[in-house]
């Protein structure tokens, strides 16, 4: 019992690290992967095949969790979970990652002003 509690908290870091080290890349921060190819910088195919990289890391990782039947979707909005659920990086992926982020401030801050 205490085993499989721990291994879905390890999943759920490990899922966590894999998300926020692909909104980097889409966020075109830097991450370890330009520490192991710093001379990839200066060529413009870098940033996609850095994100492509990372969001390959997350679709491996939830992969793994739902193999295992632990619950990874909680962890997204539902949008995100559907695009990892169908597993291609495409640019709309990329133009509509934090599309429900960005709706969530915006009501929070309509709703501040009323």
């Amino acid at each position: 019992m205490t085993t499989s509690r721990d291994m879905s908290r390890f999943f759920e870091e490990q899922i966590v690290a894999a998300k926020n080290h692909f909104e980097r890349t889409v966020d075109c921060k830097h991450t370890e992967f330009d520490d192991l190819y710093p001379y990839m910088n200066e060529h413009p195919q870098f940033f996609w095949y850095k994100r492509y990289v990372a969001w390959q890391e997350l679709l491996t990782i939830t992969r793994l969790a739902k193999e295992l039947e632990i619950e990874w979707k909680h962890l997204f909005t539902q949008l995100q979970a559907t695009y990892v659920e169908c597993k291609v990086l495409e640019a709309r992926v990329l133009d509509n990652w934090f599309e429900n982020d960005k709706q969530e401030l915006q009501e929070e801050e309509v709703g501040a002003d009323e």
